[in-house]
């Protein structure tokens, strides 16, 4: 171990909002058990870009003892987050994500699965549906009424074309294996240079998909434009865990 400055997280101040998460270029943080947490020191840098973005003032740098910064190994962890193969994630030393738990669901047997025939049909109203795939000058955003997935979303709803997704224009993507950052690039833009009517966001319950929320929110903000937001949150099984919808409030920057 060496002196060295580091961030450090204030628990008591701490609500779990997860914009440092965002902030932090190196993924040195994450959010467990409903607070910011250091995954590993070496992660962090400390030269502290995600404090100015915490809004509880829960993060700050103190020069203490602590494992030296290791970029190699960052970067090697940064590949981890977007999914690409690193050696740690085939030896199995990397930590998995929570919401990753193996489950194997029951279910119905073929005497109970439906007619084809009777096959809703798609409520799908775009393409491409991939947010880095989606041109944000779309002539389809202008007045539209914007569904953002997380794309485990509608493999895990089977009523997300007739619950989530009808009169809705649909973007997905992984808050957890993607770039976040150009989420909210390509999102403010979006925002910024279309009528969008309203936001509804689609996420699991699992805790890495929490990230979501935390980017569209930031993309509204950096957009300067209040829009009404409902944001959803979906069980494994499928099932609706929590709805709640928020007006078109004052976003920081706006007069």
């Amino acid at each position: 171990m060496i002196t060295r400055d580091i961030v450090e997280i204030d628990e008591e101040k701490c609500d779990g909002c997860g914009d440092c998460v965002i902030a932090c270029a190196e993924g040195a943080l994450e959010i467990r058990d409903g607070k910011a947490r250091i995954i590993r020191e070496i992660y962090c840098d400390g030269l502290g870009a995600c404090i100015g973005e915490c809004p509880q003032g829960a993060l700050t740098i103190v020069s203490r003892e602590a494992d030296a910064f290791d970029e190699e190994a960052m970067e090697e962890h940064l590949k981890t987050l977007r999914g690409e193969q690193t050696e740690e994630t085939v030896t199995g030393i990397q930590t998995a994500c929570p919401g990753a738990k193996l489950v194997h669901f029951q279910q119905p047997s073929s005497e109970m699965e439906p007619d084809p025939k009777d096959t809703p049909a798609s409520a799908l109203s775009n393409w491409p549906v991939q947010l880095h795939l989606l041109s944000e000058t779309a002539p389809f955003f202008k007045e539209s009424d914007l569904l953002i997935a997380a794309d485990c979303v509608p493999f895990a709803m089977g009523g997300f074309h007739q619950r989530l997704l009808r009169g809705k224009i649909l973007a997905v993507g992984c808050p957890k294996l993607d770039d976040t950052a150009a989420y909210v690039s390509k999102l403010s833009s979006i925002f910024a240079k279309n009528d969008v009517r309203s936001v509804t966001i689609g996420y699991m319950e699992v805790p890495c998909c929490a990230g979501l929320v935390h980017v569209v929110h930031k993309a509204l903000e950096a957009s300067g434009k209040a829009i009404p937001v409902t944001t959803v949150k979906v069980g494994v099984r499928g099932e609706i865990n929590e709805e709640e919808e928020r007006g078109a409030s004052r976003v920081k920057g706006q007069s």
